[in-house]
């Protein structure tokens, strides 16, 4: 029989996101009766990235000096407590799809610049949650369906760079993937194992061991060989075996890097360690990857050029493509339009997913689909401003994306994803399916 579920009340507040800056919280209850007797309440919190693509869908912020430094989201708070309330109250909660676009259609624009995409997927977020809640079934599998089993395998950061981090390391994020364990528990430990020597590695060779904005340490490196070298260390001393039982990730975060006016790539800390100015084309920074790929035991690389390169990427994936993971994040944006662009050109074979990118989760999960169906990998990711809330660790489940990107085993806002991954798998027992990505290890 059809249920209703009727979505009885709308309310957002401003609270604090990991790096202390302000985010948008929501609220959503649904049932009849009377609210707090018959309801079910979701709550969902906006995470909110430093590394940001152009075509980003927009973070509403107020922007008034005194308050917060001007980064406060009252105006956001204030759109879902008015516009984005009254466009949903009294609607089925179980349309996910239904409620979304009334959303959408409340914002009225591309990009969410009118109420802001922070408000728009806090309540898409919201009311997913309170649906799951009141059919008393779990998060993922309310987004997934019953069949859902498949485990994500752990892409962890744990040693920062670029924006995230103040040190000289050039490249954003240097990442751990335990492709060899049995089971995510199983590589879960195994990441956690190597985070802890590396930290032993640094601290012998008196670097520093403070952290990042995902966790990650912080160490003034040389160059990327220098951190990569490290990377391998702990893995060893951990007592794995690198490319068979733990591989590397890097996410480049090349947009960054990338100087217009020059037409190159800007290198500021290797620049700055070795006393001249380093700087790369897009030719050299293919050779450059190359080079990696073929001294270490790097399966997936983000980002390897900026935004906007659609011809370089396009090389890039002709050339490395067939040997290693090439993630679209700023390139694609988690846009259904932009992720057919790159199919239909050839363009990568792997998209980041990021709600905040699009800001509703059936859009998310439209771009999802669509690239499963065109083979392409997908990973769900984290922001480096990320909150308490362990969302996306269901999605990740409830996508069967295999991967999830969520930090360094450090910071309790990343551990909240990674535990509530241990709880999804201890609750589907054996049913689980943990797989390399990639394919065979052996």
């Amino acid at each position: 029989m059809y249920r209703y579920l009727p979505i009885r009340k709308v309310y957002a507040r401003q609270v604090l996101d990991s790096r202390g800056n302000p985010t948008v919280e929501v609220e959503v209850t649904v049932g009849e009766g009377v609210i707090g007797v018959n309801g079910y309440t979701g709550r969902a919190s906006v995470p909110s990235g430093a590394s940001t693509g152009k075509y980003e869908a927009v973070e509403l912020r107020d922007g008034e000096k005194g308050n917060y430094v001007g980064l406060s989201v009252e105006k956001a708070v204030n759109n879902v407590n008015t516009r984005l309330a009254e466009a949903i109250l009294g609607e089925n909660a179980l349309n996910q799809c239904y409620i979304d676009a009334l959303i959408l259609e409340a914002d009225g624009t591309d990009n969410k610049s009118s109420i802001g995409a922070n408000a728009c997927l806090g309540v898409s977020m919201a009311v997913a949650r309170a649906a799951a809640l009141a059919l008393r079934i779990p998060l993922f599998q309310y987004l997934g369906g019953c069949h859902t089993r498949r485990m994500p395998v752990p892409m962890m950061n744990i040693l920062n760079g670029g924006v995230h981090a103040d040190n000289a390391v050039d490249l954003q994020e240097f990442m751990i993937m335990p492709v060899g364990a049995s089971s995510y528990q199983e590589g879960l430990r195994m990441c956690a194992e190597i985070y802890q020597f590396l930290k032993i590695s640094l601290r012998e060779k008196g670097m520093s061991t403070g952290v990042g904005d995902e966790g990650g340490f912080a160490p003034d490196l040389a160059n990327t060989h220098e951190v990569l070298d490290f990377i391998l260390d702990g893995i060893r001393r951990a007592d794995y075996d690198p490319g068979k039982e733990v591989s590397i990730a890097i996410d480049a975060a090349s947009s960054e890097l990338y100087d217009a006016g020059k037409d190159a790539y800007y290198f500021p800390g290797e620049s700055k360690m070795r006393g001249e100015e380093i700087l790369r084309s897009r030719e050299e920074m293919i050779a450059y990857y190359e080079d990696l790929v073929e001294h270490y035991p790097i399966v997936s690389i983000e980002d390897p050029l900026c935004e906007d390169d659609w011809e370089g990427w396009k090389k890039l994936t002709e050339t490395l493509g067939e040997k290693v993971q090439l993630v679209g994040d700023d390139l694609f944006v988690t846009n259904e339009k932009k992720l057919a662009c790159g199919i239909k050109l050839g363009v990568a074979n792997a998209i980041l997913v990021k709600m905040n990118q699009i800001g509703t989760l059936t859009e998310t999960l439209t771009t999802v689909d669509m690239a499963h169906k065109a083979g392409y990998r997908t990973i769900i990711s984290h922001r480096s401003g990320e909150t308490e809330d362990p969302f996306i660790a269901d999605l990740a489940v409830a996508c069967g994306a295999g991967q999830i990107k969520t930090g360094a085993p450090c910071r309790s806002e990343r551990n909240a994803k990674y535990n509530q991954l241990l709880r999804i798998e201890d609750y589907l027992g054996n049913l689980t399916v943990y797989q390399n990505p990639f394919g065979r290890t052996d």
